[in-house]
């Protein structure tokens, strides 16, 4: 009973350590695993929305294509009468030009019946030229509704593609035939190659046909019914491919909808997190499988830092404990020592010398009243010799029979013990010397000795009342090993900590790093979509003067759609701009009312085209701001405000708060709910129940968040569910003494463009759309071009003394650079021009570098009135002074 009582209270400790170990180690890394999961997930919906932004501009570069083809009154003539032998040679190289030129796969021209007549690869044995496409569904859909579109494997090439088709219309209404553009989507499947998760895409039928990785493509995500296998063999979708199973465990679900998946066929070693979305205007499905061996990582770490916590916090509490007990123990003792020491004190007063005399002639000085004491205890007299001891002080250091007696000198007892090596290194003569003096002068000591076995002893002394001493020999070696363990653990965790510090560090400039080469590949990214951009818009630009009132407005039509894409683009420019630090700002005092004045006109006349009214309070505040930076911030909202209001009216004005002007934004929209006020101000988040046809990017509050933060402005939202929103922007209050009026430079229109007539042009660019969209433009303005082509044959053709009037430059072409290139022609001219640096390079520095040199700047997608204003003012200015050299 005594040993189950002894051992009861050690092995309760130890159960409620491990046991509360094992609970937080399960409980933390349940939760690490949660948290690791849903950041995660999130992670993974924004990668697959940029992946969804991407197949979706990709596609949309060539869907206006067919529109325009469809509008070729060759082709209608075509379709119209039977082709001879020549006339259809004629089409084929004219198909095979503009698809030279839209770097598309195929353009088909097909009649009534779904034949082909006409190819883009009429060159080829496999060509299309006189193939029956009339049970493909892009042909029946183009000839039912005007318009289709069909993802499937080549009849005659083998090779996939997506099919866009347009109806081609006759005057009477009626569609004698279509025009089908494939577009291969290799390039992306070719994108996705460079990360490690797995990326798909699946059709209406749960067939994946676009995969990062080979084994994944052409797999059942579901398997299939009569009905699809009969339409996939109807439209022979995937000719003759296989259709194979995919088998797979769902694990888990995520709230947000996410997925977390093992995969069997094909096999992945370690489970994923399978997140899908649904393609806008399509039955199409982006999947994305993301490898979770970060999160069981997470969790497993979450798992050893809470039992390591938990583990310190139980060693910690029982040295508190076992320091609170020792404690109390030494001031029990104390108080006993120093009570037996009273009564020995009152004693020894009475009858110290019968006492003396009776002690020494017994023959043992072992007291009763000192065996319950757990120190050993040792007195002696004034003439420094033993009175009275316990056992517990001979046992301690193991003295032999016979040594300690009453009225032997305490200076046997030291020698006997410097002859063991107790007294330590030096002199013994000194050693037992320093002992005797310090009995003698009766000071208190209190000290700790260490012997050889490990024993650590702590050694009480105190004089008494009528001479003599009275010593203490406690027994404190488990607690100093107790201390000393935990002292290690201390540094055990501490060293732990310092390698997760060090970890977290590395983690961090991963991350920064990562961070910085997602804005270099957004920046560069842009640049390239650009560069077609800018040869499109030309394009439309030159061909509007082309044609009647209904084709020019089909044309304005293409032009919006390419200025929407351009706004994207630009957008996409801005955050890779703000998160990089790189644009520039430049605050300073100004009136705000001329700035909200054009404001209110711009998009008055778009609001009144809605059936809206846009209302201005006037003010005479003076702000301090960035004025370009600041109208984008009102831009956005006022687009935000236009887009989301069904009817009633939009009001912007503004109110004082301090030394703040609070600029606020009403509209009389559905609302934001209070769950996504603060969700909107992040990229790609976009409500839904906006206008119809009226989709933004979802960027426009994201940037606006992103300035407010570089100029210190607090951007700020209130809204009620029905009643509308009202944005608003934070500014300081600036000094009307010294605002500066901008006073904008006069712009003189010349009718009969005098300065561009015969001005001779070089456009030096490595793409050869923006130099033939260019060429057209610049043509159709009266001027000469001498010279579209890139910086090589610009070199090529350059002799002294044949400058022309004027060069467009492009920046990034290849491996030259456009200023180095002009500084080489130049020698060799003897002659500078006047120069555009044309460029979608976001660096400030080359703004800088034009200006110096007295070039023109314009940023890609050229604007076409931008480039004939800049063009015009430059002409005029070098014929205002002197030529340049």
């Amino acid at each position: 009973m005594y040993a189950f009582e002894r051992f009861r209270r050690p092995v309760l400790t130890t159960l409620v350590v491990l046991g509360g170990m094992i609970l937080c180690t399960w409980a933390a890394g349940r939760l690490g695993e949660r948290h690791a999961l849903e950041r995660e997930d999130a992670q993974v919906q924004r990668q697959l929305a940029l992946y969804s932004q991407s197949l979706q501009q990709h596609i949309d570069r060539y869907r206006t294509l067919p529109q325009l083809l469809a509008l070729d009154p060759e082709l209608l003539q075509a379709l119209s009468a039977p082709l001879d032998e020549q006339r259809r040679n004629y089409l084929n190289l004219k198909l095979e030009r503009a698809n030279s030129v839209t770097r598309s796969s195929t353009l088909t021209l097909i009649d009534r019946h779904g034949v082909a007549v006409a190819a883009s690869n009429w060159r080829l044995d496999n060509s299309n030229v006189g193939v029956d496409y009339s049970f493909r569904p892009y042909v029946q859909q183009a000839l039912a509704s005007g318009n289709g579109r069909f993802y499937g494997i080549g009849m005659t090439t083998g090779v996939p593609g997506y099919f866009l088709s347009q109806a081609i219309v006759d005057a009477q209404g009626r569609r004698i035939g279509a025009i089908a553009i494939k577009i291969e989507l290799a390039a992306l499947e070719r994108e996705w190659l460079s990360v490690p998760d797995v990326v798909m895409a699946s059709d209406s039928h749960g067939v994946v046909f676009l995969a990062s990785r080979d084994e994944w493509r052409y797999r059942q995500l579901v398997p299939l019914g009569p009905g699809d296998r009969e339409e996939l063999a109807a439209t022979r979708q995937y000719a003759s491919q296989t259709l194979r199973p995919m088998r797979y465990r769902t694990l888990g679900q995520i709230d947000s909808g996410g997925r977390l998946v093992r995969f069997e066929l094909p096999a992945l070693p370690a489970p994923v997190l399978w997140r899908s979305l649904t393609l806008a205007d399509s039955q199409w499905h982006l999947h994305l499988l993301h490898d979770a061996a970060a999160v069981t990582a997470a969790g497993r770490s979450a798992a050893l830092a809470a039992g390591g916590g938990w583990l310190a916090l139980s060693f910690l509490t029982l040295f508190v404990q076992q320091r609170r007990r020792t404690s109390a123990l030494r001031q029990r003792s104390r108080e006993e020592l120093e009570t037996l020491l009273q009564q020995h004190a009152l004693e020894l007063r009475t009858a110290q010398d019968s006492l003396v005399q009776a002690a020494q002639q017994a023959d043992s000085g072992l007291s009763r009243s000192l065996e319950h004491l757990p120190q050993g205890v040792v007195i002696i007299d004034a003439q420094l010799r033993l009175v009275a001891w316990n056992s517990r002080y001979v046992e301690l250091f193991r003295f032999p029979p016979g040594l300690v007696r009453v009225g032997r000198p305490i200076e046997d007892i030291f020698r006997y013990n410097a002859r063991r090596g107790l007294l330590g290194p030096g002199s013994i003569e000194a050693a037992i010397e320093r002992r005797l003096n310090h009995l003698r002068s009766g000071s208190p000591h209190m000290r700790e000795s260490e012997k050889d076995d490990g024993t650590v002893l702590e050694i009480r002394g105190n004089p008494l009342p009528d001479g003599g001493f009275v010593t203490s020999y406690a027994d404190i070696t488990s607690y100093k090993n107790a201390a000393r363990e935990l002292r290690s653990l201390a540094d055990a965790l501490e060293h732990r900590v310092e390698e997760r510090t060090r970890d977290l560090e590395a983690a961090k400039r991963e991350a920064e790093a990562a961070n910085r080469y997602k804005t270099r590949f957004v920046a560069s990214a842009v640049h390239d979509l650009l560069q077609p951009l800018n040869a499109a818009r030309m394009f439309v630009s030159a061909l509007r003067g082309r044609l009647d009132d209904d084709s020019r407005q089909i044309a304005d039509h293409v032009d919006a759609a390419l200025a929407a894409q351009d706004g994207i683009l630009n957008s996409l420019l801005d955050i890779s701009r703000l998160e990089s630090r790189t644009l520039q700002t430049h605050v300073h005092d100004f009136a705000l009312g001329p700035l909200l004045d054009t404001l209110a006109r711009e998009f008055g006349i778009v609001a009144d085209s809605r059936g809206l009214r846009l209302d201005r309070v006037a003010t005479n505040a003076v702000v301090r701001s960035d004025p370009a930076l600041l109208r984008r911030i009102l831009q956005n909202f006022l687009s935000n405000a236009i887009r989301y209001t069904r009817r009633g009216r939009i009001l912007i004005g503004c109110r004082r708060d301090g030394g703040q002007l609070r600029i606020e934004v009403h509209d009389q929209g559905p609302g934001i709910p209070e769950s996504l006020q603060q969700e909107i101000f992040e990229e790609f988040r976009r409500l839904d129940d906006g206008v119809a046809n009226e989709r933004g990017a979802g960027l426009g509050l994201a940037i606006v968040e992103r300035i407010g933060r570089l100029l210190g402005h607090r951007i700020g939202l209130r809204s009620r569910l029905g009643h509308g929103s009202v944005f608003s922007v934070s500014l300081p209050l600036g000094d009307p003494l010294a605002a500066v009026a901008a006073v904008p430079d006069a712009v003189v229109e010349h009718e009969e463009d005098l300065p561009l007539r015969h001005c001779r042009v070089w456009c030096i660019d490595d793409d050869p759309r923006v130099c033939e969209a260019t060429r057209t433009l610049l043509q159709r303005w009266g001027c000469d071009v001498e010279l579209a082509d890139g910086p090589e044959a610009a070199l090529a053709t350059a002799r002294p003394g044949h400058a022309p009037d004027l060069v467009l430059l492009d920046v990034r072409m290849g491996q030259q650079h456009g200023p180095q290139v002009q500084a080489r022609l130049e020698q060799i001219w003897q002659r500078q021009p006047t120069v555009i640096l044309v460029t979608a390079e976001p660096d400030q520095a080359l703004r800088a570098l034009a200006q110096d040199r007295g070039w023109g700047f314009l940023s890609k997608p050229v604007r076409p009135p931008a480039l004939r204003a800049l063009i015009t003012q430059l002409l005029l200015r070098r014929q205002a002074g002197p030529a340049g050299g």
